[in-house]
């Protein structure tokens, strides 16, 4: 059988490849003393709240189970545009936002909307992986630019500026960013959109996380940039990581008020619209009892964060950049990976896997610079898992 090219061009998600390796070694340690803790899937350890499910279960035992219009429940969107203006401040129109399958079919169908065949599309390097595959799916080509820690892992202006070449369609974004957990400070984002704009580009930014922002510096939308900037950026979310719906696979799409039809006319044939029964249980995550729970759950992954990041710097395992907001931890493995004999980060991973009984994410799946030299450790987990695993950590590191 012939495979296409395009799925040829796709790579493993090694995050998953490990995930399953670390879920067959737990078996191994199932009932020993020490079993296996997972710190490599960035998905929260809460669930949606109480409200949420019962909006849920009520709309399954009222069977209103039905197809919703392909942009989403409009109820929704409007909900949705409180938010931004009651927690960003941001007018954001209801039109202006389209309810898709999760953060992924939103941006499958930005990327399937505005890239052409030979497009080029640059992303930081490192950066979410799937990320950069929605762009080679649309036979568009990321390219990814190395940044450094003096840069937050984040691109600037001169090096989109520097780039920019005769077939750059625009840049793709993530703020807070997976794997770092940085954020381009809003003036940079700003001066690097100026510059997009002004080459007839696009900038798409990847804004999943900016719920769980933990600096009152960082925690604001792009779509807050003032005027015609901020009616151009395209802003991608969901459900799954502040709103804690992972498995519901929600998200939504903030595009200028043109591009709203095209975006339809793509989600009519490619997904007739989003999980009917999880729009109307998401229709509760407003709720002042829900936000409220939310906003706790924050400041819980805020402290977890203040304790393990400075617990893995005190270990030797680095990490360059204190995170601004998310769940994670992207920390500099390499003296320890040298000490034990091995060869970077992905030996490592599995190693730790193996002495400690704990579960990580090597930098592999993240880009190409020094992938070897990382590791990702996932904060998601309960404050009691983090500080077994130092304590884990800290017997095999001794």
């Amino acid at each position: 059988m012939k495979i296409a090219q395009r799925a040829e061009r796709i790579e493993p998600f090694y995050v998953m490849e490990v995930a399953k390796a670390a879920s067959t070694m737990a078996q191994q340690f199932a009932h020993s003393a020490d079993p296996m803790i997972f710190l490599n899937i960035g998905e929260p350890d809460f669930t949606a709240p109480p409200l949420v499910q019962q909006a849920a279960a009520q709309a399954i035992s009222q069977g209103r189970t039905q197809y919703t219009p392909a942009m989403g429940l409009e109820a929704l969107r409007e909900k949705i545009s409180g938010w931004y203006a009651s927690r960003f401040q941001v007018d954001v129109a209801p039109s202006r936002i389209i309810i898709t399958a999760g953060a992924s079919a939103a941006l499958q169908l930005a990327c399937l909307a505005l890239i052409e065949a030979g497009d080029e599309i640059l992303m930081p390097d490192p950066s979410y992986p799937c990320n950069r595959h929605f762009v080679s799916s649309a036979e568009g080509r990321a390219i990814l630019v190395p940044t450094t820690a003096e840069e937050r892992f984040q691109l600037t202006r001169s090096k989109v500026e520097a780039a920019w070449g005769p077939h750059t369609r625009g840049v793709l974004l993530a703020s807070p960013s997976n794997p770092t957990g940085t954020s381009i400070a809003p003036e940079e984002l700003q001066r690097i959109h100026e510059f997009v704009h002004g080459r007839g580009g696009i900038t798409l930014i990847d804004e999943i996380y900016l719920g769980l922002s933990y600096e009152a510096h960082f925690g604001h939308s792009a779509l807050g940039m003032p005027g015609e900037l901020g009616q151009s950026i395209i802003s991608i979310n969901s459900f799954s990581k502040y709103f804690n719906m992972t498995g519901w696979r929600l998200g939504w799409l903030v595009v200028p008020e043109a591009l709203a039809p095209v975006i339809e006319r793509l989600a009519q044939n490619l997904f007739i619209c989003a999980s009917t029964v999880a729009q109307h249980a998401a229709l509760a995550c407003f709720e002042p009892e829900s936000l409220a729970e939310y906003e706790r759950r924050r400041i819980e992954f805020k402290a977890r964060r203040d304790y393990f990041i400075p617990e893995l710097n005190r270990l030797g395992l680095t990490v360059p950049v204190m995170p601004d907001g998310a769940f994670y931890a992207y920390a500099d493995c390499s003296t320890i990976a040298r000490r034990w004999g091995m060869n970077g980060s992905w030996d490592f991973t599995f190693e730790l896997m193996k002495r400690a009984h704990l579960a990580i994410t090597p930098g592999r799946d993240f880009g190409q610079a020094a992938p070897e030299r990382f590791v990702r450790f996932s904060t998601a987990s309960s404050m009691q898992h983090l500080q077994t695993a130092v304590a884990r950590l800290e017997a095999v590191l001794a």
